[in-house]
C-alpha cells in the first residue's frame, strides 16, 4: 500500500490512469466506424493538420521539459506559479496525449484487412496519429518529472537558493 503524498505535493502520473485513458480512447476510436455507417455517415477521414498538432504539442512539450530541468538542475530560480503551471499542463497532456493514441490506434485497427475507397489513407494517418499521441504523452510525463523539485538546501522561508539565477523563460 502507499502512503498519501504530504500536505502541498503533488504524486506523478501513474501508469495506471494513462493505460486507462489509452484503453478508452481505443474503444471510442474503434467506434467511430460503425456508428458512422449506421448513421449513413461517410467514416471520417484523418487529415495531416491534426497529426501536425499533436507532433507540435509533443515537440513543445519536450522542449519546455528540456527548459524546466536545466532550470531546475542549475538551481536557477523558477517562480512556482510556473512551476505549477507546467506541472498542470504536463498532467493534462499526458492524459490527453494517451486518449489520443488510444483513438488513433483503435480507428487504424477498423481499417485493417478493409478494401473500402481510402482505407490504406484512413489506416496510415490514423497510425502516425496514434504515434504522435504516444509521443505526447511521453514528452508530458517528461515535463511533469522535470517539475520535481531537489530537496532545498536553503533555509526555510529564503526564498531562491543563494546564487540563484531567475528563470530567463
Amino acid at each position: 500500500m502507499t502512503q498519501p503524498p504530504e500536505p502541498g505535493s503533488v504524486r506523478t502520473t501513474p501508469p495506471g490512469v494513462l493505460v486507462v485513458w489509452g484503453v478508452v480512447g481505443l474503444v471510442l476510436g474503434w467506434a467511430v466506424r460503425p456508428v458512422a455507417q449506421r448513421l449513413g455517415e461517410a467514416p471520417p477521414t484523418v487529415g495531416w493538420a491534426q497529426v501536425t498538432a499533436l507532433l507540435l504539442v509533443a515537440a513543445a512539450l519536450g522542449w519546455t521539459a528540456w527548459i524546466t530541468r536545466q532550470t531546475v538542475v542549475k538551481r536557477r530560480y523558477l517562480e512556482p506559479h510556473r512551476a505549477v503551471n507546467r506541472l498542470v499542463l504536463a498532467k493534462a497532456c499526458a492524459l490527453v496525449g494517451a486518449l489520443a493514441a488510444g483513438g488513433y490506434a483503435g480507428y487504424a485497427l477498423t481499417w485493417v484487412g478493409s478494401e473500402a475507397a481510402l482505407a490504406d489513407e484512413r489506416m496510415l494517418r490514423s497510425g502516425v496519429g496514434a504515434v504522435a499521441g504516444l509521443l505526447m504523452c511521453v514528452a508530458a510525463l517528461l515535463l511533469e518529472r522535470a517539475c520535481r523539485v531537489p530537496p532545498d538546501d536553503s533555509a526555510p522561508g529564503e526564498g531562491r537558493p543563494k546564487g540563484a539565477e531567475p528563470d530567463p523563460a
